[in-house]
């Protein structure tokens, strides 16, 4: 009777029975479905860096071709995804984490399929990663934007970078009384979709002069849920290339936000380098006919400008505030540094130790693809301003009306 008993309990407790009910019993164990996921994961993660090292080595042979091909398929995307207003992986993540955690907890209590969840979680984060890699941060390997436009880019002098600021202010604050205020100067808050729909065509002036500016022109989206979680972590824009979205969150501060929507709608046009989508949306802001955007680009010139001057010769940028108060562009500037202090003033709502991981993690992802300054790689784009100025489309801006034709001087 005992063996009996023993028998009976090995056949209740089977492992292979167990096998069997989660799919991967010993008849077709090498064509179940979890090996054949974990299979195809590890392909498309392996591939990830294959890529990178390619492109690293060989990038002179791979472009424009590869930058053609991702602005195509990242257009393809926008195209489909901006049906509406608000980025849909920002909602996306959040039901597929649910669905997960509701198959997960399945597989606890029937105790099978865990493997095959596994394995689908794991299919699920290589597939977003290589179409990430694959579909457009190989990007980053790309010819610099400067070569593109024939912008000649060098080591700047001190007075060079004097003269730079003293011009981007001065732009700034003839702009700075034209946007819409309140009775205290403080800058009104625009509708954020009306902004975002300018900001996605922004570049259609920009492609008529350069090859690089093509793409897609949908507008920029919301960030529903991850927008104030993204702030916390030290960012406030994001371009999520799986579905070709640039989005920023809806608590963007009032004099960031033309910018940094056309900062991240520069990413959409395969523009990958931060301190390139930088210019870029300078660039954009300083050609588009709304007051709005052409103050938000000469605020950031300024302030990147400045915040560079400070930092190489103190004594140059107190000249430079001394030179503009006993101007005619004081008020204005006062506008101009007051926006500034806002700004500060609502991001520092926002500072904790999240911030300090969002900015680690971003800074190693830019340099795993050659931003050797990593997170500082923001703050090159003094170098294109500098460039930008001393090339002569400074003056020609001006003389066409842009800025301060259409500004009103």
């Amino acid at each position: 009777m005992g063996s009996v008993r023993l028998a009976l309990g090995a056949e209740r407790y089977n492992p292979l029975s167990e096998g069997l009910e989660a799919g991967i019993g010993p008849m077709d164990e090498k064509r179940s479905p979890a090996r054949i996921c974990f299979i195809i994961a590890g392909v498309l993660l392996a591939a990830c860096p294959a890529l990178m090292w390619l492109f690293a080595q060989f990038s002179d042979a791979l472009f424009p071709l590869y930058r053609n091909f991702s602005k195509a398929w990242i257009a393809l995307l926008a195209g489909v995804t901006g049906i509406v207003p608000f980025a849909l992986w920002d909602i996306g993540v959040l039901v597929l984490a649910v669905a997960a955690l509701i198959a997960l907890v399945r597989c606890i209590f029937k105790r099978c399929g865990f493997a095959l969840w596994l394995s689908l979680v794991a299919l699920a984060l290589s597939a977003t990663l290589f179409s990430f890699v694959g579909g457009w941060a190989l990007n980053h390997y790309a010819p610099p934007l400067a070569q593109e436009i024939g912008l000649d880019t060098r080591e700047s002098t001190i007075d060079e970078l004097a003269d730079a600021t003293a011009f981007y202010l001065e732009q700034a604050a003839r702009s700075a009384p034209l946007v819409p205020r309140d009775a205290e100067g403080r800058l009104v808050r625009q509708d954020f979709f009306e902004i975002a729909s300018i900001a996605g065509s922004s570049y259609a002036v920009l492609e008529e002069r350069h090859d690089i500016f093509y793409g897609s022109h949908s507008p920029v989206k919301a960030l529903l849920a991850w927008g104030e979680p993204l702030l916390y972590s030290g960012h406030i824009g994001i371009f999520w290339a799986p579905t070709g979205e640039p989005a920023v969150p809806l608590n963007c501060a009032d004099a960031d936000r033309p910018f940094t929507m056309c900062h991240e709608a520069a990413h959409r046009l395969a523009i990958a380098s931060e301190e390139e989508a930088n210019f870029a949306a300078f660039l954009a802001c300083e050609a588009s006919d709304d007051a709005r955007f052409i103050y938000s680009g000469y605020y950031h010139a300024f302030v990147y400008c400045f915040d560079a001057l400070y930092a190489a010769s103190p004594e140059c940028a107190q000249e430079l505030l001394e030179e503009i108060a006993a101007s005619d562009l004081y008020e204005g500037a006062v506008l101009v540094f007051s926006d500034r202090a806002a700004t500060r003033a609502h991001y520092d709502a926002y500072e904790g130790p999240f911030e300090e991981v969002g900015t680690a993690v971003n800074d190693g992802y830019l340099r795993s693809f050659g931003e050797e300054s990593g997170v500082k790689s923001y703050g090159l784009v003094v170098d294109y301003l500098i460039a930008w100025h001393e090339s002569g489309s400074a003056a020609i801006a001006l003389q066409s009306g842009q800025p301060s034709g259409r500004l009103g001087r």
